[in-house]
């Protein structure tokens, strides 16, 4: 297999900030989705299908890919890759599902800092473990207190009267999702390091997710009813192709950056997209002018800390 050659880490680091820039993108996207046909699970499900299909057309009109889709299943039919490596998707669709549950109503901003604190948590933890495709990552001072301070922005965001608003539950499924974001990386990175195809564990992930979404979407349309009338509006139809394009580059830059530090990279970057979109399209329950500053001021100091002191 070709070892990647190393990107320098402003690039890379671009890149991750360039990914939280689509997810806060998406989160609105989805939420509003979620939020027109009261489903977010369903809302779910018609992102990751439009990604899906996108993809597919992608995988078919390039050589390459279509060689990496036949390592990697030969690979699962053989049993030589690990059934764990094709379950990335799965955190996905709990990361739509919850923007069509929480974005469309609280806002990007308190979105987006839920998922900060399950990003960063996680991220060390995957990281000193070794889960990802760049093995063990030292945890060193500054990735801790990139850690904390990235955690110190969600703490911000909870001030003022935003819990009067937001019930505790609602706050807590963005945690979850970060969580399932972190771990969806660094899935998604060992899948295309194993194939040598950033596109195929896209791929991969993109099916698994869309099971997955079919299957609890069938069991939502049970419990509650069909979702409302589809909205005719083309743009509440691309976030797939947004989660497309993240997953696919986060494949990539994961093994350049580590888990940790390309989840900073992408809350910087969801912070800074989220306060705009909050800023231009508000909602009831959005935090006050001083907690979007100060998210922000504190979000680009534990990228900065937590970046390798050599590559600063």
């Amino acid at each position: 297999m070709t070892e990647s050659r190393p990107l320098p880490t402003w690039i890379a680091l671009g890149g991750a900030v360039s990914i939280g820039a689509m997810t806060a993108v998406q989160a609105r996207i989805n939420g509003v989705l979620g939020v027109r046909i009261d489903d977010g699970i369903v809302a779910g499900l018609v992102s990751f299908g439009v990604g899906l299909v996108f993809l597919a057309v992608l995988m078919l009109s390039i050589r390459s890919a279509r060689d990496g889709a036949k390592r990697m299943f030969s690979g699962i039919r053989r049993r030589t890759i690990p059934f764990w490596m094709l379950l990335g998707g799965t955190c996905g669709a709990l990361t739509v599902s919850t923007q069509g549950f929480v974005a469309g109503v609280l806002g990007v901003s308190l979105f987006t800092v839920g998922v900060v604190a399950g990003q960063t948590l996680h991220g060390l933890l995957l990281d000193r473990i070794g889960f990802g495709p760049s093995g063990v990552v030292a945890v060193t001072p500054g990735r801790v207190i990139g850690g904390f301070l990235a955690l110190a922005a969600v703490a911000i965001s909870l001030g003022g009267d935003v819990l009067a608003h937001a019930p505790l539950w609602l706050l807590l499924l963005p945690f979850f999702a970060g969580a399932g974001i972190a771990w969806q990386a660094a899935a998604n990175g060992r899948l295309a390091r194993t194939v040598s195809s950033p596109l195929s564990a896209t791929l991969m992930s993109f099916i698994s997710g869309t099971t997955v979404l079919i299957l609890a979407s069938v069991i939502s349309i049970a419990v509650r009813g069909m979702p409302g009338a589809f909205p005719a509006e083309p743009w509440l139809y691309l976030g797939g192709l947004l989660g497309f394009t993240y997953i696919l580059l986060g494949a990539y830059l994961v093994v350049h950056t580590g888990v940790l530090l390309l989840g900073l990279g992408s809350v910087l970057g969801q912070l800074v997209t989220s306060i705009a979109i909050d800023l231009i399209w508000p909602v009831d329950a959005g935090p006050a002018i001083w907690q979007l500053v100060a998210m922000v001021v504190v979000a680009v100091a534990s990228v900065i800390v937590a970046m390798p002191r050599r590559q600063r």
